[in-house]
């Protein structure tokens, strides 16, 4: 993805720092938070299969604030990685207090959505 969250949450000190190979949460999960990527790389996966590989500045879980349902996917540390979690409450204050946060969010989820899109028309 090329929005970069940084910016807006790079300086925050709540972190959660995971080794290579942790699994920050597991696919049918309730999902209560969101992550921004400091640093490192993060593969979302569903079994073997890796939908992504998120890095600094991408954003994971958002779906799971947005529509309240279970998690779609795992998240899980390629190499040492730190993320910055981001609460329903803290989420929904950049919602209305930053348009542009709502904007490049909405980005993330329509690129992922093509993206899935793609994936189911390309030819096995």
């Amino acid at each position: 993805m090329t929005e970069d969250f940084l910016g807006l949450f790079g300086k925050d000190t709540d972190v959660v720092t995971l080794a290579p190979g942790d699994v920050l949460f597991e696919k049918n999960e309730p999902g209560r938070v969101m992550y921004v990527v400091k640093s490192g790389e993060m593969q979302i996966i569903d079994g073997n299969y890796v939908y992504e590989t998120v890095s600094a500045g991408g954003i994971l879980g958002e779906m799971a604030l947005v529509d309240a349902g279970p998690r779609s996917a795992t998240v899980r540390a390629v190499r040492q990685s730190v993320v910055i979690p981001l609460d329903e409450r803290r989420f929904l204050f950049m919602v209305s207090q930053t348009p542009f946060f709502a904007l490049r969010l909405m980005r993330v989820m329509s690129a992922r959505l093509r993206a899935m899109n793609e994936r189911a028309r390309a030819p096995e």
